[in-house]
């Protein structure tokens, strides 16, 4: 497997606080890895330095062979392209439907025609399976649910090679967790020819359990524990152990 994202002893100081201590760890190209760890343990500090939001106080980040440090400010936001992003709460425009949000970045970010942008934004909003009569709601005419799924298809919407996904399943219903989750491993699996890598931070374990191929867990800035699913289920440590037994 190759080397999505690569820290090498990375360390983030605010001051005389360290969020993160000293991280040495890699991304798996392809796979879904979910970062696990109670608030404040430096989970989106660390989602931040992946996409070149924040620089780190010591250490050096690759991401998909390309050393964040040696990027200038343009680049970086050409970069960062490469990277589909599923806010918390979908962060979609209150002002436009859920087409036209799918639609933005096409058209703020591409030369294409009005008309192959139109069947770009049709397949994604099938790929997510949001039911046709919903394509031109506003947001606050949708589910929490369904603002997930645009919040996806808009995210995808320029082919990116890693999607980031914060608190995915975050103040959703049971049954619209289900939902959730399985977009994610329905949208890993249709692009895994293109090898995505999709990345979660979280705080369902249960969720990221039944969905990840491997589990980082954070705590104070530090690696408790980075593994596959499996062994993280058998982890003898306690801190991990009373997280699963929440």
């Amino acid at each position: 497997m190759t080397d999505a994202i690569i820290f090498k002893n990375v360390t983030k100081r605010y001051g005389t606080s360290t969020v993160l201590n000293h991280l040495n760890f890699t991304i798996k190209e392809g796979k879904i890895t979910t970062i696990l760890g109670f608030s404040g343990a430096g989970k989106s500090t660390m989602m931040k330095h992946i996409l070149g939001l924040t620089i780190p106080t010591e250490g050096e980040i690759v991401s998909l062979g390309v050393n964040m440090s040696e990027l200038d400010e343009l680049g970086l936001r050409e970069f960062r392209r490469n990277f589909g992003m599923v806010f918390q709460y979908a962060a979609l425009f209150d002002n436009l439907t859920a087409y036209e949000n799918v639609a933005f970045p096409l058209r703020e970010f591409t030369k294409l025609k009005d008309a192959k942008i139109r069947e770009k934004v049709d397949d994604l909003l099938e790929a997510v399976e949001l039911v046709p009569e919903s394509w031109h709601r506003l947001p606050s005419e949708l589910s929490g649910g369904m603002r997930k799924r645009v919040g996806l298809a808009r995210a995808l919407a320029l082919e990116p090679r890693v999607m980031l996904y914060d608190e995915p399943t975050s103040g959703l219903d049971p049954i619209s967790t289900q939902v959730v989750c399985d977009l994610i491993v329905d949208t890993a699996k249709r692009n895994a020819d293109k090898k995505l890598t999709s990345l979660i931070i979280s705080h369902d374990v249960r969720a990221s359990l039944r969905i990840s191929d491997f589990i980082m867990f954070l705590e104070r800035g530090s690696i408790v524990e980075y593994c596959t699913v499996e062994e993280f289920r058998q982890s003898n440590n306690p801190t991990i152990r009373r997280f699963l037994e929440l």
